[in-house]
């Protein structure tokens, strides 16, 4: 089971009762961890009212107001993804740009039984982002979050499983799901469900592990590899999956491979061509494995696996005017912050982040490490030359913002 010791989890991380526990299971984080996360599927009625998460209102808006392009949203029907040329057009005059939602072309789609679903919302509609934000600071996992808008009586997709965890919140309506238990336990990301597509079909015959409907503030919680399919009942079904991008011991040993690999490119001896002859390489399998096994042995993948997180994640929003306005206005009272989810690291005097790193002389490695438990700090205690240097380079924030 992947490590969840509080030290996984970002600086400033709240310890009391999170986004886990308060709006999607009810079980303490711990509880979680140790019994149902990449376990086994977890249904949880009544877990939270969602409205100031996302609605119907927000799918409207979405659609007909936010000029969106694809792939921020795709169409389902009858198990197969209608192709994006069918709904998608110019902008007009300004926004001249080809591949925006038609949102006349949408409601025909919708209307004749189609699911619309809304991508990446994490990154077009602010509360649910902030709750992505929120929840994969707490698991120390990226999420992104996709909405499922179905018709009355439809359904998007046949049975299937997918190669990340999901949380399905019910927004609206009520949706009937079948879930199954694995027929390829923990798939990487690599491994779809098309590759056991015969094994998925087989499965999907048999008794369900869950056959449940769910309605507004129902979750459902579901390990990569379980199968599942949903169809709405008697009215238009919204619901969220939050998907949660599990990093993997697999993972991990890709890190350890590429930092041994980095190191045995300075060897002398592995840079070396092999023998003249057909045998050359079979010779030399013994001492390479050799060299390779220490390499592993003493390979520091820390800085890979940091660097990795790093960029499977964004960092907080920054408005740029009220950026500026905090640094000039900036003094001894200043309250400031660190900036949510920058995934940083102090490394001797390096503290790297997100948005880059900064090296700090050591007068300054103090204060700079008092940030990173995430509380509030004012500019004068800080010292203002450094708080300003941070405020300019997006590190910290004001504490209102």
């Amino acid at each position: 089971m992947t490590d969840f010791r509080p030290g996984f989890r970002n600086p400033g991380t709240p310890t009391g009762a999170g986004i886990l526990e308060r709006r999607l299971t009810g079980l303490r984080f711990e509880d979680f961890a140790r019994n149902v996360w990449s376990r086994t599927a977890l249904l949880t009625r009544g877990a939270s009212d969602f409205s100031d998460v996302f609605d119907a209102g927000a799918v409207d808006e979405l659609v007909s107001r936010r000029g969106l392009r694809t792939p921020f949203l795709r169409v389902a029907k009858d198990g197969a993804v209608v192709p994006s040329s069918s709904f998608t057009s110019s902008g007009g005059v300004g926004a001249t740009i080809a591949d925006q939602l038609d949102d006349t072309a949408l409601w025909r789609l919708f209307a004749d039984g189609a699911t619309l679903v809304l991508q990446a919302l994490h990154r077009t509609w602010a509360p649910v982002g902030d709750l992505c934000a929120a929840l994969s600071a707490e698991l120390g996992h990226p999420v992104q979050a996709n909405a499922y808008v179905t018709p009355s009586q439809n359904q998007g997709f046949d049975e299937h499983y997918d190669v990340h965890d999901v949380f399905v919140v019910q927004i609206q309506g009520s949706k009937r799901w079948l879930v199954h238990e694995p027929v390829h336990p923990d798939p990487l990301r690599e491994q779809p469900w098309t590759d056991h597509r015969a094994a998925v079909a087989e499965a999907a015959k048999g008794p369900a592990y869950i056959d449940t409907v769910l309605e507004p503030g129902d979750v459902l919680y579901l390990p990569r590899g379980w199968l599942h399919a949903a169809r709405a009942k008697g009215e238009v079904s919204v619901h969220l999956t939050l998907g949660v991008h599990v990093w993997t011991r697999h993972a991990l040993a890709e890190q350890l491979a590429e930092a041994a690999l980095a190191a045995l490119r300075e060897d002398p001896a592995m840079r070396a061509s092999l023998p003249l002859g057909s045998d050359g390489a079979a010779e030399a399998i013994d001492a390479v494995r050799e060299r390779l096994t220490a390499a592993v042995a003493g390979a520091d993948s820390a800085p890979l696996l940091h660097r990795s997180r790093r960029s499977q994640g964004r960092p907080a929003p920054l408005g740029p005017l009220s950026q500026l306005a905090a640094v000039d206005s900036l003094g001894p009272d200043s309250p400031l912050r660190l900036r949510e989810a920058l995934e940083t690291r102090l490394e001797g005097a390096r503290l790297m982040t997100r948005v880059g790193w900064l090296d700090f002389p050591e007068t300054d490695l103090p204060a700079v490490t008092g940030l990173l438990d995430g509380g509030v700090r004012t500019a004068g205690e800080l010292g203002l030359a450094l708080a300003e240097r941070l405020l300019r380079a997006g590190v910290l924030v004001p504490a209102g913002q």
